[in-house]
């Protein structure tokens, strides 16, 4: 082979390779276009246990469980759509990075979606504090923080307190925020996704 044929496949190869290289870099940097999960590096460094999962069925789909737990804090009819079509929806949770774990639930309280909160409850979601809290079950919460008190720190989906949730229990917001206050007082900020009355 001449030195002009191995200088003219060698200039060939090097410009594809940067045109590729340029447009990884582009696709790279596209704000439209997210970037997918990515699992953590994990390796065992203790014995495994002894149970062996059989993993018989097909995990629900993880695409399916993140557009679901999207519509869930606000499109009830769609939240309605993705269950009838996999009813076992109800209790997925998504992470969506670092352990920040939330469910179609979790998602509806903090936004305080009432509506989507008890037609997930009616299909048999596991209602949790946060939950309560948003729907104004003082007893409920009461009794949560009974049983465990340190609850009061709890955090729920993207770190949000009880009290940002009380915020969200309409009527019945002021006495669910006074008994909370009353166990742990803390600074009020307004909450972005408390709905504001009709001409306030």
């Amino acid at each position: 082979m001449s030195d002009s044929v191995s200088r003219r496949s060698l200039c060939k190869w090097s410009a594809t390779a940067a045109v590729g290289s340029i447009a990884g870099l582009v696709l790279a940097q596209d704000p439209v276009t997210p970037p997918s999960p990515v699992e953590a590096p994990f390796t065992r460094d203790y014995p495994a246990p002894g149970f062996k999962p059989s993993w018989k069925k097909p995990q629900i789909s993880r695409t399916m469980v993140q557009d679901f737990v999207i519509f869930a804090h606000s499109d009830l009819n769609m939240t309605k759509t993705l269950l009838d079509r996999e009813p076992m929806l109800i209790n997925a949770i998504m992470d969506w990075g670092a352990g920040d774990w939330e469910s179609g639930l979790g998602g509806a309280s903090h936004m305080g979606r009432h509506d989507i909160v008890e037609f997930l409850l009616e299909r048999g979601a596991r209602i949790d504090i946060f939950c309560a809290t948003m729907m104004g079950q003082l007893d409920a919460v009461k009794s949560f923080l009974t049983l465990q008190p340190k609850l009061i720190d709890s955090r729920g989906p993207h770190g949000f307190t009880l009290h940002f949730h009380a915020q969200l229990a309409g009527k019945d917001a002021d006495r669910m925020l006074e008994y909370l206050q009353s166990i742990k007082k803390v600074e009020m900020r307004p909450n972005p996704f408390l709905q504001k009355p009709p001409g306030g």
